[in-house]
């Protein structure tokens, strides 16, 4: 694996970049006109690897996503004034006094077959599971309520920081209510009206005390723990059947019924004298929020269950048409920044008609992962399912491999050289220099003389796979562009 000493860049204050390697970085940024706070901002945000999570909990209709749309500073969250307003996006980026962080919204899940409390308490049970702190929102007009008391029970029994958030609290006369929720044993109450943004600073204030500066590790050890392997999919596709045929033994139930796993199920497995955490998931069935009761909560699990692991192993029905749904849990693996295997399932049922229209769907379907290894398997009869490691490995090599400084910049030089942007306007913005700020994914940072369009991003993230591999990993290609006062020296 490429650069594992510095593939979290936990080593340097500069990213993944060492200190001889900035400082030349530095030079080459100032002869192109670029200040260097800005370069440093740029490099930060670049190589910042997971940034801490604030989830913000609390039973429907006090307010959450109000509150999360005055954090990040934009209306993005869907408001109504009635709970159980849905959305599929409920985590957003942040900034507050310079520093950054995920804001998780778990508001807009109403009632489910298992009634208000079991919803509440799965929303703030899985945010609460994932997130380094919690802004507990409360209705100070109506006070403390019994679904409040649940979760901070739920709050109590994490251990996790916890600020307290008095919301409706409009003016002078509503202090007095938050007040009353000293009672809740939370510490004190922050009175803020997210509607019109009263408190909401002295409040993130108090956030930032109570996050992280950078989130614990999830996964792994600094002595090379058990590789986390996360199987994730939809019901019925065979993760069960699948992690007891690599296991080489019944470790977890299969039932032809969809659904039987519920938890997911954390499984220590020795293949090539290697150990790995294999980590069997519910299936995902469809929108999270259209979902009910128990398979509500079992996606929130699976959600987790990838955002902890390394590698995300997705399974999929050969034998039947690639879905939406498949097309969704793939963008879920992709955005969470595991590394990503496919591996499709049930192929020795498959006669060559399926086969041959399975391979236009999959360059149809799945041609945003591409770049993804593949292989076909069975897990009842155990077909190439000696294939499955090594294809993890080579995921997880794309996804830890790092370039140097130097030999990307003369590979920027080839780009720049023998594909130029298209001239838009008069003008034809080019990459000046860039680097790469981290792994775990490939994270790259690129400074312009102008505005890079999409579709030359595109070719240049296509032309960094051919040309150094990254295998099995998403890739994060951020632009900066020089500002018209930037003059070279």
């Amino acid at each position: 694996m490429n650069d594992q000493i510095h593939s979290d860049g936990s080593d340097h204050e500069h990213g993944a970049l060492g200190d001889a390697e900035y400082a030349e970085f530095m030079e080459l940024a100032a002869q192109e006109g670029f200040d260097p706070e800005e370069v440093e901002g740029a490099i930060g945000d670049a190589g910042h690897g997971p940034l801490p999570v604030l989830a913000v909990v609390g039973r429907p209709n006090v307010g959450k996503s109000t509150l999360v749309n005055r954090i990040i500073g934009r209306r993005e969250a869907v408001v109504q004034d009635k709970p159980g307003v849905t959305r599929d996006r409920v985590s957003y980026e942040a900034e507050w006094a310079g520093r950054r962080f995920k804001v998780v919204d778990t508001g807009g899940w109403e009632q489910d077959v298992l009634g208000l409390d079991a919803s509440v308490a799965a929303q703030a049970e899985y945010a609460i599971s994932t997130a380094d702190a919690v802004v507990f929102v409360v209705d100070a007009t109506v006070g403390a309520t019994d679904t409040d008391e649940a979760v901070v029970r739920l709050l109590r029994k994490a251990k996790k920081p916890v600020v307290l958030c008095a919301n409706k609290v409009d003016g002078q006369s509503g202090e007095a209510d938050a007040t009353a929720l000293w009672s809740l044993g939370l510490g004190e109450p922050h009175p803020v009206s997210s509607l019109h943004g009263r408190g909401t600073g002295d409040m993130l204030d108090a956030v930032l005390e109570a996050l992280p500066e950078a989130p614990a590790q999830s996964f792994g050890t600094a002595l090379g723990g058990p590789r986390r392997i996360a199987l994730i999919g939809r019901p019925n596709v065979g993760k069960s059947s699948l992690l007891n045929k690599v296991a080489g033994e019944d470790r977890v139930v299969v039932n032809e019924l969809a659904g039987t796993t519920r938890d997911p199920v954390d499984e220590l497995i020795n293949l090539g004298g290697i150990t790995w955490k294999f980590i069997d998931t519910a299936g995902i069935r469809r929108k999270v929020h259209l979902q009910e009761g128990a398979d509500y909560y079992a996606s929130l699990r699976t959600a987790a269950a990838v955002e902890k692991a390394e590698v995300a192993v997705i399974l999929i029905d050969s034998s039947e048409s690639i879905s939406v749904q498949d097309q969704r849990i793939v963008t879920m693996a992709v955005e969470a920044g595991r590394a990503v295997v496919i591996a499709f399932n049930k192929w020795d049922t498959l006669d060559e008609e399926r086969r041959y229209y399975l391979e236009r769907e999959i360059d149809t379907e799945l041609a945003q992962i591409s770049w993804a290894p593949r292989v076909n398997v069975s897990a009842v009869t155990g077909r190439h399912m000696e294939k499955l490691v090594p294809a993890i490995e080579t995921a997880i090599e794309g996804w830890e491999t790092r370039v140097p400084t130097g030999r990307l910049n003369a590979f920027l030089g080839e780009i720049v050289a023998s594909h130029p942007h298209p001239v838009r306007g008069g003008k034809q913005p080019r990459i000046l220099f860039g680097t790469q700020a981290g792994t775990k994914p490939p994270r790259f940072v690129l400074f312009a003389s102008g505005f890079l369009e999409h579709g030359y991003r595109r070719f240049v993230e296509r032309r960094l796979r051919e040309e150094f591999g990254f295998e099995g990993t998403p890739l994060h290609i951020s632009v900066r562009v020089r500002e018209k006062r930037g003059r070279k020296k």
